[in-house]
């Protein structure tokens, strides 16, 4: 997305409608038709309480917590669970833990969230006047053969364009999105002119008395937390739109929506006393004139949940693409359909979500089945943003520790209750638990195993190694390996290499190169930094490269290592000439040569039971992983990849016994 839209403007304004709010946006569309069936006897009381929780859900949980304070917890612009980790991260090392726990529950609703929102929208056929008799046109009947195989055709469609990217498409999503606010709102406004004291149970005393009178009242909090179910996903797009403009729309979307919940209440409420609402959607019965305009009602909200599914598939993109830069996930093939800074496209991402949405509608079939297992992850993801949000607040914003605290309260309150209510839920929804638990086991292996890797890395001083590279270069005993050998480093100490390097260069067959490089990649809390310094440690002979990309850069070292050597011969800090006397009379550029040392786990070593399991996972994990050369855009007709044994604990506590090859017999210990 373009700088200038992060600036509020109308343009920027009118991409946010389209980008952040398709979401929480769609909500009106099964939120009080599931209050309505849960909630036993419709009447006022249910419907006042039922209104006045959305209101203060959407005041306290969206608007107080995300748009307000949340939303100022942009890394550099950029926002998500990720962002907010890098800027408090040095405060906790176990902060970590909630980062990959929102993260892999965030992920886990990006296969619920477009099957429920295209789902209550198809189903609107149901609603078509021609169309609406049973027994005429079973087929439009929600869970029907041919609701749900439209259902299924949207999405699958939706997954194969996404190789596509969303550039041709992408600028209809906001006046789409416009379109959606204001029919939305109108159809609300239509009804409430007709019923204008709806708007009383914006008074929060008709939802804590329906909290505390209701014989389910607490237990209906599962299905109003469904109207705020896209805040999380709002601030994971604030790198895309830019806090003002957020803001901004939000007022307009936050009207637009209460609108529709105060219509959908007050149609409730004009009908006569003892109305059957059994398999009633109050969302499409208040559209005027159904035989003319709920064709292209359907067809609107049709378009919405498009884009509301669209943004929750672009999120989790970004959100793997993170993880993969912070070290949260095994490096995949990551792609970029177009030139928009920030659009990509993860393959088996996309095609692993497009399995889950298609499964998740097979198996719950109608939108009311999906908003019973629906809520419970975007609970826990925010529950995780407002632990790492205590941390911002406290250590980087440096707010009064009363004021933390007491905003702590207020946020932890809401959603322990919102996440007790969805835990009912949990027995509904074990297709996701285990998809949650995949996730989040992945994440958290991955992330531990680079630690305990890490924590074996040896280093040596690289300055002090200068006379043995210099005499290897010079040994023309020894065939040489390449002109230009390059090898990743992680040493972050600019004067260190590591040990395994060094022995990779001088053991086995001795690697003799004219220059020898080391590339450190270093992963910067901003998300779009791009810089690199140079430091000749013996010039012309060992030059160490440093590169410092921000966590939404991809580290194509292959392109940025040729853009470093073209710079420093234009500068003429470099000259890249083969050595070899026929060709150097030519002028023929030397060749160059990456070796990737790529570790296996030795069979020498002794573990605890955690660690042991912790590497074994990593490892096998790691064979499905993109290899560390195509991950780090190396060609391999330029890369060697060499097997390196890591040794974590090496078993050293047995004994083995001499004999004599004769007699057998055992043969006595040296003394000391």
């Amino acid at each position: 997305m373009t700088s200038h839209l992060k600036k509020l403007s109308a343009a920027g304004v009118l991409v946010t409608l389209g980008i952040i709010f398709g979401d929480i946006g769609t909500s009106p569309l099964y939120v009080f038709q599931t209050l309505l069936v849960e909630g036993g006897k419709i009447n006022e009381f249910l419907v006042l309480g039922s209104i006045s929780c959305i209101f203060w859900t959407l005041t306290l949980q969206t608007t107080f917590k995300y748009i307000i304070i949340t939303l100022q917890a942009d890394n550099h612009g950029e926002g998500g669970i990720f962002s907010l980790y890098a800027l408090v991260r040095r405060y906790g090392k176990w902060l970590a833990i909630p980062a990959i726990i929102g993260a892999g529950t965030l992920l886990a609703d990006g296969i619920i969230t477009p099957p429920i929102s295209v789902t209550s929208a198809i189903e609107g056929l149901n609603n078509v006047p021609a169309l609406s008799n049973p027994h005429l046109h079973p087929e439009f009947i929600p869970g029907s053969g041919l609701i749900l195989g439209i259902v299924i055709a949207i999405m699958v469609a939706l997954f194969f364009f996404q190789q596509f990217g969303t550039k041709v498409v992408g600028s209809s999503f906001g006046p789409i999105m416009l379109l959606w606010f204001l029919m939305i709102g109108s159809l609300g406004l239509l009804q409430v002119m007709h019923y204008p004291t709806i708007f009383k149970a914006f008074n929060p005393y008709y939802g804590f008395k329906l909290l505390t009178e209701h014989p389910q009242g607490f237990w209906l909090l599962g299905a109003v937390f469904l109207c705020t179910t896209g805040a999380e996903a709002l601030y994971a797009d604030l790198g895309h739109c830019g806090r003002k403009n957020i803001q901004v729309s939000w007022i307009f979307v936050k009207v637009a929506l209460l609108l529709n919940y105060c219509g959908q209440g007050a149609w409730v409420l004009l009908q006569p006393q003892g109305t059957d609402f059994t398999g009633v959607n109050p969302f499409y019965t208040i559209v005027p004139n159904p035989d003319l305009l709920m064709i292209p009602a359907v067809a609107l909200a049709t378009l919405a949940t498009i884009i509301a599914s669209q943004a929750m598939i672009s999120g989790s993109f970004t959100l793997i693409s993170e993880a993969v830069s912070m070290n949260f996930w095994p490096r995949i093939t990551i792609k970029y359909p177009s030139n928009i800074r920030g659009q990509i496209y993860i393959p088996s991402i996309n095609w692993i979500l497009c399995v889950g949405c298609v499964l998740v509608s097979l198996y719950f079939r109608t939108s009311e089945h999906m908003t019973n297992a629906y809520g419970f992850s975007i609970t826990i993801a925010m529950l995780m943003t407002t632990i790492l949000m205590f941390y911002f607040m406290r250590y980087v914003k440096h707010w009064p520790l009363w004021i933390v605290i007491l905003i702590l309260c207020v946020f932890l309150t809401s959603e322990s209750s919102f996440f007790i209510t969805n835990a009912v839920k949990l027995l509904k929804r074990i297709f996701f638990v285990v998809f949650e638990i995949g996730l989040i086991y992945t994440m958290y292996i991955w992330f531990r195993a680079r630690k305990i890797n890490n924590r074996f890395l040896h280093f040596v001083d690289l300055r002090e190694q200068i006379p043995l590279l210099n005499a290897l270069s010079a040994d023309e005993s020894i065939s040489k390996y390449a002109g230009q050998l390059i090898y990743l480093t992680k040493a972050n100490n600019s004067k260190q290499i590591e040990e395994k390097i060094l022995y990779s260069i001088m053991s086995r067959s001795p690697k003799r190169a004219d220059t020898y490089w080391f590339v450190h990649i270093d992963t910067t809390d901003e998300p779009y930094t791009m810089e690199y310094s140079v430091d000749q440690v013996e010039k012309g002979k060992i030059i160490r490269v440093d590169f410092r990309l921000g966590f939404r850069i991809q580290p194509r070292v292959n392109v940025l290592f040729r853009k470093v050597v073209e710079d420093m011969v234009h500068r003429k800090e470099l000259d890249i000439t083969s050595n070899y006397e026929s060709l150097k009379k030519f002028k023929v550029v030397s060749d160059f040569r990456f070796v990737i040392l790529e570790k296996f786990l030795s069979y020498n070593n002794v573990f605890s039971i955690a660690e042991g399991f912790i590497l074994n996972s990593y490892f096998s994990i790691k064979k499905l992983a993109q290899s560390e050369a195509k991950a780090f855009g190396l060609d391999t007709s330029e890369t060697y990849i060499e097997k390196i044994p890591l040794v974590v604990k090496p078993v050293t506590n047995f004994k083995i016994k001499r004999i004599d090859p004769h007699s057998g017999e055992a043969i006595p210990e040296l003394a000391g």
